[in-house]
């Protein structure tokens, strides 16, 4: 069949009428894909949408972290006790080895799938930059550690007031525990985006951030030791700005003016200067996990 031609005898192109029409429904924009990558990307962290494997563990760690709260709850409701056994400041930090592996198991599958089937250029081929990309990420990891963190605290407070302990003081100490929930969410959940990133591969993503954490509370608590032993506290207190959990303990306990470690007996929480340190160094890793991804999926949207 030969090509269409002018009066000329010139090539002429062709328009054909293969039945696809405009779009005339609503555009909804930049941010209804950011909203939308964040709701994806939270219900990935907890296995929802996906296969029933992928829900096992998540879901284990979830009650992992809430099964002492209760027992704590039943013991006290039980007994009559007129405070819960243990702090709800101190529930964390005493359950973190938990909370770790849920964010060494997860944060790897919210970023390195992407990154290793290459289906970032897809995301950017939208309205959608590699900044909303950071943001909606780092929301959903965020958000995913505060259900994880929040949870076994509320259970707690639900149980304290069920057995009639005095209302506003265990009001005052939930809401206490939250906002730390809160900030460990902030910095563990951008320590774990910013190593995942690193590596397409989820395997090493996961053993990289179970080796940082552990390793680095393995040398923090070494150090405290040796410190404490020789009577030296400010060393012992100023090591606790190289693991995440330390830190973020610390700080929380100057924001709130405790005066004692109640943790570590021997070790007093930070005062002063002390504090505005320990502040200053946690939002320098925000600030720092936060850049590191930006840079990151900028390189990314690149290629």
């Amino acid at each position: 069949m030969s090509e269409p031609t002018n009066g000329n005898g010139a090539a002429t192109g062709v328009i054909h009428d293969i039945g696809y029409r405009n779009y005339d429904g609503a555009r909804l924009g930049r941010w209804y894909l950011v909203r939308s990558l964040f709701s994806q990307s939270l219900r990935g962290a907890y296995g929802l949408g996906r296969p029933v494997g992928s829900k096992v563990m998540p879901v284990l760690l979830l009650i992992a972290m809430a099964f002492p709260a209760l027992i704590m709850v039943v013991v006290a409701v039980v007994t009559g006790a007129s405070e819960l056994p243990l702090p709800y400041t101190d529930y964390i930090p005493v359950t973190f080895y938990i909370s770790a592996i849920y964010l060494a198991s997860q944060a790897p599958q919210l970023v390195s799938r992407d990154l290793r089937f290459r289906i970032i250029p897809l995301y950017f081929s939208r309205p959608l930059g590699y900044a909303d990309y950071v943001l909606a990420k780092y929301g959903a990891m965020a958000t995913a550690l505060l259900i994880l963190l929040g949870t076994p605290i509320l259970i707690m407070y639900g149980g304290a007031l069920l057995a009639d302990m005095d209302f506003w003081a265990q009001t005052r100490g939930a809401l206490k525990a939250l906002a730390g929930a809160v900030l460990y969410s902030v910095v563990l959940g951008g320590i774990g985006l910013a190593i995942a990133s690193a590596t397409p591969r989820r395997g090493f993503g996961v053993a990289a951030i179970i080796a940082i954490i552990l390793v680095s509370y393995t040398v923090v608590v070494a150090v405290q030791g040796i410190a404490l032993t020789n009577d030296n506290h400010d060393v012992a207190l100023y090591a606790e700005l190289f693991t995440p959990y330390n830190l973020v303990n610390s700080t929380t306990l100057w924001i709130f003016g405790a005066e004692v470690n109640t943790l570590y007996a021997e070790l007093s929480a930070p005062s002063g200067w002390q504090g505005v340190i320990f502040l200053a160094v946690m939002l320098a890793t925000v600030a720092g996990c936060t850049g590191f991804l930006l840079l990151r999926y900028r390189k990314a949207a690149t290629k």
